[in-house]
């Protein structure tokens, strides 16, 4: 790549790198854009690969050097995590981007956009409780880029349906952008899946936030309606995608993220899922097909102890996200 200074972008999942690769197409990035992935992270690898095969916009670089990342000291950046305590610390450190471009990482995105809008929050995970020198850094980053959209520097690329809020980040400085995943629709067709139902992996069963096995139970009622095929999550419990296998499911190994591998499904096929950002992406992708994209609410009884309230209100806030044009649709777990 010649000419221009290239945009460099951070990316540690699948979702965050088909954003990245959109916001490329749709010229946020200027014409040259170096994208830097996780190396330890085999389901990133996986789509590299499939991205790559679908034929890459002009200018993007999925190669990034190997080693850490190194975001330059001026330039545009591109960021899917801003939660990141090496996001957070690079921007500390000062001599940050000329621009940043923030683009999705899931339910993360939603809880940055409040954190944006509010006077005094720290950039932090929502349900963790970080030292005091981290929420510092949090306190710090929250700072940092409300400056850089005081200055006009810094814009939300997102899927995710901002409702209100979207007028209040534009009235913050903050330039907003609809990632409608234009890049991705206009890639020829994936694929065809033959089974009726496909069950999206949920990624809250490793991390111990829901109880393994009323969720294998749950997918074996599915699996006994008929045919199944399931997606593990690229989180997943090895031993639980082994017992889902055991059912009769078809399985396929962790890789792109749902919105590229199901983008062939029709009239008569659905998607069932436990609370993923999944359910808006993939609505997204899917709207006008005749497929259904169905969010399933985890009952009570499967979180556990490790599921504050606080958190299990944020990550169901999803189905809520449901009801509104463009996304899937709320179900009940039976």
């Amino acid at each position: 790549m010649s000419g221009a200074r290239p945009a460099h972008a951070h990316v540690e999942s699948p979702l965050q790198l088909l954003c990245a690769v959109e916001a490329h197409a749709a010229g946020l990035t200027g014409t040259a854009t170096v994208v830097h992935a996780r190396r330890d992270v085999p389901a990133l690898r996986a789509a590299r690969a499939e991205l790559a095969a679908l034929g890459l916009p002009a200018g993007l670089d999925l190669d990034g050097p190997p080693g850490p990342v190194r975001l330059p000291r001026a330039g545009t950046w591109v960021v899917g995590d801003a939660f990141s305590g090496s996001f957070q610390s690079r921007l500390a450190a000062g001599g940050g981007p000329a621009r940043l471009v923030l683009v999705d990482d899931g339910l993360a995105t939603l809880a940055l956009a409040d954190v944006l809008l509010a006077a005094d929050r720290p950039v932090q995970r929502v349900g963790s409780s970080h030292h005091r020198l981290r929420r510092a850094l949090g306190l710090r980053t929250a700072r940092r880029l409300r400056a850089l959209a005081a200055d006009g520097r810094l814009t939300l690329f997102t899927a995710m349906p901002l409702g209100e809020d979207a007028a209040r980040l534009a009235d913050s400085g903050i330039t907003v952008v609809r990632d409608d995943l234009g890049w991705l629709r206009s890639r020829p067709a994936a694929a065809p899946v033959p089974e009726a139902t496909v069950v999206l992996g949920s990624g809250l069963v490793a991390d111990g936030l829901v109880d393994p096995d009323a969720y294998v139970a749950w997918v074996g009622r599915v699996v006994a309606e008929g045919p199944v095929r399931y997606l593990p999550h690229r989180r997943h419990d090895r031993a639980v995608t082994r017992r889902v296998a055991a059912l009769g499911a078809t399985v396929e190994a962790p890789g792109a993220p749902a919105e590229i591998r199901l983008r062939s499904l029709g009239e008569g096929q659905r998607v069932l899922m436990l609370p993923s950002t999944a359910l808006v992406l993939l609505g997204s992708t899917l709207a006008g097909s005749g497929a259904d994209v169905v969010g399933v609410p985890v009952p009570a009884g499967w979180w556990t102890r490790d599921a504050s309230p606080a958190l299990r209100a944020h990550l169901s806030s999803v189905l809520d996200l449901a009801a509104r044009p463009g996304t899937g649709r709320a179900g009940g777990a039976r």
